[in-house]
């Protein structure tokens, strides 16, 4: 395998979990992102300040690569079932 494919591999293996976590019961509304209140919801424990380091552009949604990273960082679980 190229490097290349590798990384490209790798990258797909962050981001789908995270796109499942984020597609999953937390997401309430189905809009593929999570707020606040559907990250409390599934993680009573993360609080506000959490959210915003786990919110790397700012926009007060958990999009699928900032679950990944944030999962990647120990501040969610790696799925919610």
């Amino acid at each position: 395998m190229t490097p290349k494919l590798l990384a490209l591999l790798g990258a797909l293996g962050l981001a789908l979990p995270a796109t499942a976590w984020a597609q999953s019961s937390a997401d309430t509304d189905g809009d593929g992102v999570l707020t606040l209140t559907e990250v409390q919801a599934a993680n009573p424990e993360v609080n506000a300040e959490t959210f915003v380091r786990m919110d790397a552009n700012g926009d007060a949604v958990l999009d699928s690569e900032e679950v990944a990273a944030a999962q990647e960082a120990g501040l969610l679980p790696a799925s919610d079932g």
